[in-house]
């Protein structure tokens, strides 16, 4: 596991290193890492320690990411390290992101073998996934730039929790993100995730009115926490008057996991009562996720009303959009990247060994 020097942060007047990547602001003597495990002090310098090391890689369908309006039916490269800046007590990849052992990072990969692999797997794009990238902005910032010089797109999935000067570099360097908007209360995010919906918010402004990156917004619904309907209502709302209506909006199912194993999963009438609000408030492109729900799944023209794309979980099942992205019955553009006719990757999960793409032997 290899350490480059990391970049936010300033010696505060007791000595310590304060971490300014995102508004935990860690404050480290040294030899001590940050909260998010992998930005560490190292005598007078901040460093990120997991720069080249993954936890995993494999090649998904980019509606897994979820991003159901980007390039719809390709295969996505998505990898993470280990680590998070969040502490949420429902967390679905704890086993990587609540990480504190070296041997979780396996798979030894310089940016440049990972554009290369996603060239030679066939992949439209690579996805900083399963952890927060945000923690290791120094290695997605140079794998993104690595793909982009062989023409492979890059995705962020990311819980947004990020200050606003690397906020600004991060992005920069994206092509798309998922941002997992959790709750719509502070209590939800001071109580249960240890973050803050301000900064959460002010990430989604950022995206929408100074970027050109394309975003979906992830909401996991957990029933007795961040299910009640005046948040919901004051959510979606929210989003059409800050964000748009056409930013899609992906409500998922919670089942139990590590701290958070006394909540039931979510009802799949929960989901599509969560969906209903949003369109009823005039969200455009509101989806179900973790649930078997093909009319929650699909993407109806605004215009005219006829399904676009037809979704069985991760199968397409109808295209009805032209080579532009247009509606074919009346023309109307749905909000997106499309390029021509759907990939066809479907759901298929497929392990990769970056060794074998090893440009540097």
């Amino acid at each position: 596991m290899s350490a480059v020097t990391g970049r936010y942060w300033h010696q505060v007047e007791d000595g310590r290193l304060q971490c300014d990547l995102c508004p935990r602001f860690c404050r480290l003597r040294d030899g001590q890492r940050g909260l998010c495990f992998v930005r560490a002090r190292e005598d007078d310098t901040m460093v990120l320690t997991t720069y080249g090391r993954s936890s995993g890689f494999c090649v998904d369908p980019v509606e897994k990411k979820p991003l159901n309006h980007f390039f719809p039916g390709t295969p996505i490269l998505s990898f993470g390290t280990a680590g998070c800046n969040l502490t949420c007590r429902f967390c679905q990849n704890w086993s990587i992101s609540k990480s504190r052992e070296v041997d979780t990072l396996a798979d030894a990969a310089s940016p440049e073998t990972i554009a290369s692999a996603a060239r030679s797997l066939g992949c439209t794009s690579v996805a900083f996934t399963y952890n927060d990238p945000v923690i290791f902005l120094e290695y997605a910032v140079d794998v993104a730039q690595a793909c982009r010089e062989q023409g492979i797109r890059t995705v962020a999935v990311t819980a947004g929790e990020i200050c606003a000067k690397p906020r600004q570099e991060f992005f920069v360097a994206m092509d798309a993100a998922n941002v997992d908007l959790k709750g719509f209360t502070e209590r939800f995010y001071h109580d249960i995730c240890g973050g803050s919906l301000v900064a959460v918010l002010e990430t989604l402004q950022y995206l929408r009115h100074e970027t050109d990156v394309w975003f979906e917004i992830t909401n996991l619904i957990i029933p007795g926490e961040n299910d009640a309907e005046a948040e919901l209502e004051g959510m979606t709302a929210w989003i059409v008057e800050h964000l748009g209506s056409d930013v899609p909006v992906h409500f998922t199912a919670f089942h139990p996991d590590y701290r958070m194993l006394d909540r039931p999963p979510t009802p799949p009438e929960t989901l599509s009562w969560a969906r209903r609000i949003a369109r009823a408030n005039g969200l455009h492109h509101a989806y179900t996720g973790n649930v078997h729900d093909e009319d929650g799944g699909s993407t109806t023209c605004t215009g005219c009303g006829q399904r676009l794309i037809g979704r069985d979980g991760y199968v397409l099942t109808h295209w009805g959009l032209d080579e532009t992205g247009a509606c074919t019955e009346c023309g109307i553009r749905l909000a997106g990247h499309f390029d021509g006719p759907p990939g066809t990757w479907g759901a298929k999960r497929q392990p990769v060994r970056l060794a074998d793409f090893d440009t540097e032997d």
